[in-house]
This record gives C-alpha cells, structure tokens and sequence, in this order.
C-alpha cells in the first residue's frame, strides 16, 4: 500500500481494519524501514555489464531538517545495456544540483563497474555537463532537445510567434547532421531580422543538440532528449505529492529508490528497448575504415 501510494497514515488504518488490532503510526514505519536492507542492496549492486547509453536527470524533493523544510535533488541515472534494455543504475539524495554533487554520482556508478559509455544525455546544467567531461571524457554528450527547446523562450519576445520553435523543433527530425544544418541556415535566413537574439544563440548553442545524429538512425527518436526518465519522475511526483514534504532524508531515500526498483524491474520483463545490432554494425564499420585509414 505504501509503495502504490497510500500514505502512512490511511496504511494505519487500513491495517487495523484488516487485521483487528491498533497499529501505532511509528510501527508501519518500523515495518517500511526493512525495505532499507534490499534497497541497499540494489543502490550497491556492481554493473557487471557494459552501458553504451546514459540518460541522466534531477528533480527536487522538500525534505524536513532540523525542524526547516529544504529541498533535496533526487539524482537519477538510466543505462541502456547491448541487449537494448533499460535499467535504472542509481537513484541519490544530493543536497542540490553541482559539479561536485554529479561528479561523485558519477564516480560513484564507475566504482560499482560502470564502463563503455558511449553517449550521456542531460540536461544544460553547468555542473552536470562538467562532472560528466571529467568522469565520462571518453563518451559524447547529447544535450536534451527538448530543454533547450524550452530554453529558446528565453531569447524570444512575450508575444512572439511559436511557429519559428515549431520550424526549429522540426530540424531534429532529419536524417543526418548536414540535412538539419542545411534548414537550420534556411531558418536563419527568416528569422534573422525579427529575431535577431534568439539566432544568435541557436546558432552558438544548437550543435550540442545533435550528437544523437553520430548514432544509428533507429535510436535517434530515443535518446535526443531525457524523456525516457519520464516514467520515474511522474511516478515519483505521483506519490510524492502524497506525502509532500518528508519527516528526513532516510525516508525520501527509502521511497524514491523503492519505485525506482519497482520500475527497473518492469523494464528487465519487457521487450527490448532498443535493437542494439545497428549501433554494433556501426562499430564495426568505424573499425574497419580507422584500419583502412591506418
């Protein structure tokens, strides 16, 4: 009941309906509390195998400390394996979003044997993207499209015409880099004049949006945003909205990596994911025009 959404209280009650007798509010949570065991478990387990994607995010908790209500970054980190399944890696309290927060997460997932990430999709947060250049140099990064889409608003008039976003969003649908940067100089060309600060930084900033286009056509759609972590952030918000505001940060922890297992188990049951065979042909045909070049 706790983990489908019911909060501590109606979860006291529900028992003693069911089972006769008075629980006290302190027991369901002594009982909640030997999740903590198997969650620890899960938070600590070695990646044993190889993740050549990673999709990272944050969202923010209110946590009660010493009596002042605080918000805590829950941080959230999604591997694709070479079977083309999902998992959740791990799922931390941070005190807020910085370099230093990301960057031991980070060093955290490569000392449990996080190894051969070729592609890190996240957000723009300045911290983030220099924790993963420090941790992860070895793979590319893909900025979220679709927070830099949100982004571009900034840079446009209150009242502007949401038909040159419209046009911009739709250069992420092409088939190559070169195809997009053609409409992009095209949509340049129009909306220079009235626009003249939002081109300018589109065109500073955009290229950090296209490094899904170095990958297989077929996961282009997939991994050009963070939007795969979708699922565990409004399951996150669902139940947590319940609660609003957590007793500690042992309890926050406890419930946010609960459903995170809940999740990460669904995705282990399902389908693949992702056909990883074309990212494997296109390895190999990589290898073979570096030895030709060689």
């Amino acid at each position: 009941m706790y983990l489908q959404g019911v909060s501590t209280r109606k979860v006291k009650a529900i028992s003693e309906e069911l089972c006769g007798q008075e629980f006290s509010a302190s027991t369901i949570s002594a009982l909640n509390k030997k999740l903590d065991g198997e969650l620890a478990r899960f938070a600590r387990r070695r990646l044993e195998a190889e993740y050549p994607y990673l999709i990272l995010d944050a969202r923010y908790e209110k946590v009660r400390e010493d009596g002042v209500v605080r918000s805590r970054a829950v941080q959230v980190a999604i591997g694709i394996d070479w079977e083309g399944r999902r998992q959740v890696l791990g799922v931390e309290l941070a005190n807020r979003e910085s370099e230093t927060s990301w960057k031991e997460f980070l060093l955290g997932l490569k000392e449990r044997g996080l190894h051969g990430v070729q592609l890190v999709v996240s957000d723009d947060h300045a911290g983030l993207k220099r924790a993963i250049g420090q941790v992860l140099s070895e793979a590319c990064w893909q900025r979220c499209y679709a927070h830099f889409l949100r982004n571009a608003l900034d840079h446009l008039p209150r009242k502007a015409n949401d038909d040159c976003l419209l046009e911009l969003r739709w250069l992420y649908d092409r088939r190559s880099a070169e195809e997009a940067r053609r409409d992009l100089a095209a949509w340049l060309g129009r909306r220079q004049a009235k626009y003249p600060k939002l081109c300018e930084w589109v065109e500073s900033n955009i290229e950090e949006t296209w490094t899904f286009y170095r990958l297989p056509r077929e996961h282009h759609k997939y991994l050009k945003s963070t939007n795969m972590l979708e699922r565990i952030n409004q399951e996150l918000k669902r139940r947590t909205h319940i609660i609003r505001i957590f007793p500690n940060e042992a309890s926050c922890l406890r419930l946010i990596r609960a459903l995170a297992v809940e999740i990460h188990e669904d995705w282990i049951e399902a389908h693949r994911y992702l056909n990883m065979e074309a990212l494997r042909d296109q390895r190999k045909a990589d290898r073979q025009l570096t030895a030709m070049a060689a």
